[in-house]
């Protein structure tokens, strides 16, 4: 029984609290279904792209065209007709200049252009979140021999050009990139950190290693959570970022502490000894220098 004296509140009171305690029910919901369509979003975006596009590759029509012109052919040519320097020696030569590079070489083709993802700064250093579509970064493309000439195998490296398209890099001995690069698949994105060798594959949010230094950077685990790799990246590398010490010292482009080596005149192919043979080009011989030092040096990144 009412109290008379009590001011009787409308009966709409009831429904219109019933309403409100609905819509904070259905935005409750909303929030909590969030991270997962995130990641169900992060998981289309890697399934729509097909296994030779395991990134989103921009003017992919001109990286074709390049790996198809003369110059890059005959740059093959040059690597494939060049000695390759004895093993562990870091020397660095000059090309011989041939009027026809490809003379005694037998025909060979390369292969499509395939992306090359690594860690993005932001998520190394932790200031973007654990998400599949801010974790990696297109860095450059490969491209492998068709087949072997003889008992070479070699790789070509295209570079983003400042403005749009791609430029040639360099060739380097081996097609190791070329091969887990193309391990890419539909829900699957190949990424490598290359200051361990390791090679990973992201399906959904998680990664998976691809090879032995992969586990090893993974500390033997099957898998982790992008966000427990993010830590182990943070941990690793979050001091060596550019324009950290480590970068401005000269440690991170190949060349160690002293003074930078004297670049040649424009154009001149060189032939760079060590672990990963390579003809580097004048204006992008940073690309694979900053490779081979990552590789050099794994063990002290």
């Amino acid at each position: 029984m009412r109290d008379r004296g009590m001011p009787v509140e409308p009966e709409t009171t009831g429904e219109t609290t019933w309403e409100s305690t609905r819509e904070t029910v259905r935005r409750a919901a909303r929030l909590s279904r969030l991270p997962v369509v995130l990641a169900l979003s992060a998981s289309a975006l890697l399934s729509a792209v097909g296994p030779a596009r395991a990134a989103d590759i921009p003017d992919y029509q001109a990286a074709l065209d390049l790996v198809r012109s003369a110059d890059v052919h005959n740059a093959v040519c040059r690597f494939l007709g060049t000695p390759l320097p004895g093993s562990g020696s870091d020397a660095v030569v000059a090309v011989p200049d041939a009027a026809d590079p490809c003379a005694g070489l037998p025909a060979f083709t390369l292969k499509d252009p395939l992306a090359v993802n690594e860690p993005s700064p932001g998520f190394v250093a932790g200031t973007v979140p654990p998400l599949p579509t801010e974790a990696v970064r297109l860095n450059h493309l490969v491209s492998s021999l068709g087949e072997a000439v003889g008992d070479r195998t070699a790789t070509v490296l295209l570079a983003p050009t400042e403005g749009g398209g791609w430029h040639l890099a360099g060739v380097r001995d081996g097609d190791s990139d070329a091969v887990y690069a193309g391990k890419a698949s539909l829900g699957a994105l190949v990424f490598t950190e290359p200051q361990i060798r390791g090679w990973y594959q992201l399906k959904l949010t998680t990664v998976e290693p691809l090879n032995d230094q992969a586990r090893a950077g993974l500390d033997g685990r099957p898998a982790v959570s992008l966000t427990d790799y993010q830590k182990l990246l943070k941990a690793r590398y979050a001091d060596k970022q550019p324009d950290s010490e480590y970068d401005t010292r000269g440690l991170s482009s190949g060349y160690g502490t002293g003074d930078r080596p004297a670049e040649p005149a424009s154009g001149t192919p060189l032939l760079a000894g060590g672990s990963i043979a390579a003809l580097a080009l004048t204006g992008a011989a940073v690309v694979l220098g900053r490779i081979r030092h990552r590789r050099r040096t794994s063990g002290n990144a």
